[in-house]
């Protein structure tokens, strides 16, 4: 699994990828690396072997919108969403409010 994760910058409003200390390759490393209060795009790589046997690797959305965001940085991120969204061309986008809907976030992948 590989992550990258993207902020917007509330000045210039370009959207920005976060450099990391350590390598995102677990779905705790990545919720280590998230802001508890501001909103992130996140592309995520996650290869498993599908149920008919079949390797995939998936290029994964994720916009983490945490509730306890402030909601102007709410509304920056919602403003930019459709923008980024039709850059990446994900093959699934899920949107995660809360850090318990990352335990469900490898079932939501796989289906």
């Amino acid at each position: 699994m590989e992550a990258q994760i993207y902020n917007i910058d509330s000045n210039t409003y370009e959207i920005k990828f976060e450099e990391s200390e350590y390598p995102i390759d677990s779905i705790n490393s990545l919720i280590e690396e998230l802001p508890d209060n501001s909103p992130r795009f996140i592309i995520l790589s996650y290869p498993f072997e599908s149920k008919d046997g079949r390797k995939v690797n998936p290029l994964i959305f994720i916009y983490w919108r945490p509730s306890t965001s402030k909601q102007d940085n709410k509304m920056l991120f919602a403003g930019c969403l459709d923008l980024f969204k039709d850059q990446v061309s994900a093959s699934k986008f899920i949107e995660i409010v809360d850090e318990e809907e990352f335990e469900d976030l490898v079932d939501q992948i796989m289906q």
